[in-house]
């Protein structure tokens, strides 16, 4: 990772933010197509096996015009982002698509897929896509169904966060649509239980780095019995100070998640960390 890597930190975790909610209305129907609008461009053009959608009220025809019986899972291999000259982005993944419902022997559907993904900058740290493509490199089927909305969701939410807490902007008013009633947010600088602190906190702690990233890894998520949901992951991150100097340090965060289907994100209730590597200077 370079200081171009840690600049641009926040740019990749909006993109990824938006890539994992490309899934949310094949995995779950019922969140509504206008989220799934939410992240594409008016002239967005979708290729894919079913054809070529160009612009929104296409693209939402096409979807419209999916089974209702089907269930859907992506599970995400291998993502990538990169930023061009233009401040346009580029992302290309691998998943490994299933499907229960469109086999008449009622097999699991198997399928691997590569995305190529145009997108283009916004006001905000979330871009939108002007271009998607989706091919497929094999046909199969698979052993079982296993449903990967709660990964994709909650992957979401994580990116979209760090997104924001590492936008040099430093604007905390996006973070509301984020945080649950009742948030609890355990960081090692202390807990933060209402907005007007978290406010401080980024206006604070979270302002004496001139840039930031994160690089997430052991991410695990799984629903409670209440229907919320336990991510765990590992934070490895970078940041620059204002001298130019450079720091490093890793942490673990335990998350406790709500979500309403209908909401563009998920939010966050509780957050504790645990401080695996202080801050240190980074090497060079």
């Amino acid at each position: 990772m370079n200081e171009t890597d840690i600049r641009n930190g926040y740019l990749v975790h909006g993109a990824l933010a938006q890539y994992y909610r490309w899934y949310q209305l094949y995995e779950r129907p019922d969140g509504g197509i206008e989220n799934a609008l939410d992240i594409l461009a008016e002239d967005v053009v979708v290729v894919s096996g079913l054809g070529t959608a160009k612009g929104l009220d296409d693209y939402a025809a096409r979807v419209a015009q999916l089974p209702g019986h089907w269930q859907n899972a992506h599970d995400v291999r291998d993502v990538q982002v990169s930023i061009n000259d233009d401040g346009t982005l580029a992302l290309n993944a691998d998943i490994t698509y299933l499907n229960a419902g469109m086999l008449e022997s009622g097999s699991i559907r198997s399928a691997e897929l590569t995305y190529t993904m145009a997108m283009t900058a916004t006001d905000g740290v979330l871009p939108k896509f002007t271009e998607i493509t989706i091919s497929q490199n094999s046909d199969g089927t698979a052993d079982a169904f296993v449903d990967a909305y709660a990964d994709n969701r909650v992957r979401s939410l994580v990116h979209y966060w760090l997104a924001l807490i590492e936008d040099p902007s430093r604007n905390p008013e996006p973070v509301r649509e984020i945080l649950a009633d009742g948030f609890s947010l355990n960081f090692s600088s202390g807990a933060i239980t209402d907005f007007d602190g978290f406010k401080a906190w980024l206006a604070g702690p979270g302002s004496q780095i001139e840039a930031s990233t994160h690089v997430i890894s052991g991410f695990s998520v799984f629903e409670n019995a209440d229907g919320t949901y336990a991510m765990t992951a590992v934070f490895d991150w970078a940041g620059i100070l204002p001298d130019g100097n450079e720091l490093v340090a890793k942490t673990r965060h335990n998350w406790t998640v709500t979500n309403d289907v209908a909401e563009r994100f998920a939010r966050i209730l509780t957050v504790d960390v645990e401080v695996l590597e202080p801050f240190r200077p980074r090497a060079k």
